[in-house]
Formats: C-alpha cells, structure tokens, sequence
C-alpha cells in the first residue's frame, strides 16, 4: 500500500509540474498551498517505501489530510460553491478559468483533491498493516 500512494504522490507532484512548466498555467494561490503538501508526500513516501519503513504513515498521513481539505475547498471554489467573498484567487490565475482544466475539461481541484484523497486512504491502509 506504501508503494502505491508513493506512486500516487509521484504522478500528482509530476502532473503539477508538468501544468505549470510544460504547459506554462500560472498556478493560483490554491494550487501552490496544494503543491506544499504534496510534493513533500513524494519524498517521504518514497524514502519511506525504500527504507521498508512502515510506520512513514505517521508522518504522510497529516499532510495528505491537510493538503486533501485544501484541495477539497480548492473544488468547492472551483464548482462555484463558495461565495464570491471568500475566493482566494481574485488577485492571480483564476480558479474557473479554463487553465483550470487537463485532458479535455478534467478540473484540476478535482484531480488534485481525488489524488490526495487517494494517498490518505492508501496510508490508512498501510496502519493496519505495520500495527499486525
């Protein structure tokens, strides 16, 4: 289980990359409080995962939570959900644009909160492997 969310924290952290150096999309405020948890679950989890470390859960699971709670305000500004008021990113990329999209209209909040969603639930799983 440690070595599928580590893939899973891998391909989100290389899919930012990918958006914002590749594809050249400015990331908005969201997306960079998104990459400060994300990108550090790819380097835990995989020194977690080479060492044999199965207690490395403790350490990723926090911010896989955190960053998932993010991602999930994240999509709920994205759907429209959240009043105009309390939107974080009026002052740079906006959070509906259309740069908000990948592969054909696929939001980008919601990849991120399904990828984060994925890791904490992969973790979990991992807990009652190294208690047993």
């Amino acid at each position: 289980m440690l070595f599928l969310a580590w893939l899973v924290a891998l391909a989100a952290s290389l899919g930012a990359l990918f958006v914002g150096e590749i594809m050249g999309q400015t990331p908005c405020i969201l997306c960079w409080y998104q990459r400060a948890f994300m990108f550090p679950l790819a380097i835990i989890l995989a020194v977690g995962t080479f060492r044999g470390d199965g207690l490395v859960w403790r350490y990723g699971l926090p911010l896989a939570v955190i960053g998932g709670l993010i991602a999930g305000y994240h999509s709920l500004v994205y759907a429209g959900l959240v009043a105009e008021a309390l939107k974080p990113c009026a002052a740079g990329q906006s959070c509906t644009g259309e740069g908000m999209t990948i592969l054909g209209g696929i939001p980008l909040p919601y990849l991120s909160t399904a990828a984060f969603a994925a890791v904490a639930l992969l973790l979990s799983l991992s807990t009652r492997r190294s208690d047993s």
